[in-house]
């Protein structure tokens, strides 16, 4: 009696596994690779309700960061400012800088009904994530090494992936990124020369006893 199947069909089934399981595993190597921060959430934009430009507040008419972001160097969370401190340079009723202007009514209508802005969060860590900016402000990490140079963006984007990765090599060699800490604020500072920035960061981290954390409860309380 002639074969019903031809030959080859006596390894199919072991071929059929081996390419799910190839596939399978491309799959999860796709996911992993890009699925993260780097692909998911950096180069980020919204529309913000009021088209702010640190490029022109920050980059050209210097305003120090801590103008608006209050408590930065107190508090874990870099604040918001509120419709007030936008009010001290365009207030309509002291005929300020643009008081008038239509692009500003959400500001002045926060000031009014005291009803927040709807800023649309960039920068967002999971909930399990503790981070706090106090710390990292008075051991001289600025703005730019988790930012980018937000002096230079008319509309803020995120710069940086800001994953767990990012954290552990920030953690694991802070030299490079510590800097005196009347900089922090200066986005535009850059050390004399790579050799500066290791000579001077690896003094300030033993004068100033940086120990960054790289256990799981460093971050994760």
């Amino acid at each position: 009696m002639a074969n019903i199947f031809p030959a080859w069909t006596n390894t199919a089934p072991i071929k059929v596994v081996i390419a799910l399981a190839f596939s399978a595993t491309a799959a999860s190597a796709a996911v992993w690779y890009y699925f993260s921060p780097n692909y998911t959430r950096v180069g980020y934009m919204p529309i913000q309700p009021v088209p702010y430009s640190h490029a022109l507040h920050v980059g050209q008419l210097g305003l120090d960061c801590e103008y608006c972001h209050t408590f930065v160097d107190r508090a874990p969370q870099a604040n918001i400012p509120a419709a007030s401190v936008c009010m001290t340079c365009h207030s309509p009723d002291l005929g300020n800088i643009k008081g008038d202007s239509p692009l500003l009514a959400p500001i002045r209508d926060s000031y009014d009904n005291g009803e927040p802005v709807p800023w649309v969060k960039i920068h967002n860590e999971p909930d399990y994530v503790y981070f706090n900016h106090a710390v990292h402000v008075n051991r001289g990490i600025s703005c730019v090494e988790c930012h980018g140079q937000i002096n230079e963006m008319d509309t803020v984007a995120q710069a940086k992936p800001l994953g767990m990765s990012f954290c552990l090599d920030c953690h694991r060699d802070p030299e490079q990124s510590i800097r005196p800490v009347d900089k922090v604020d200066d986005l535009t500072w850059k050390p004399a020369s790579p050799e500066a920035q290791a000579t001077n960061g690896i003094k300030y981290v033993h004068d100033w006893k940086v120990l960054p954390p790289q256990s799981c409860s460093g971050c994760h309380r």
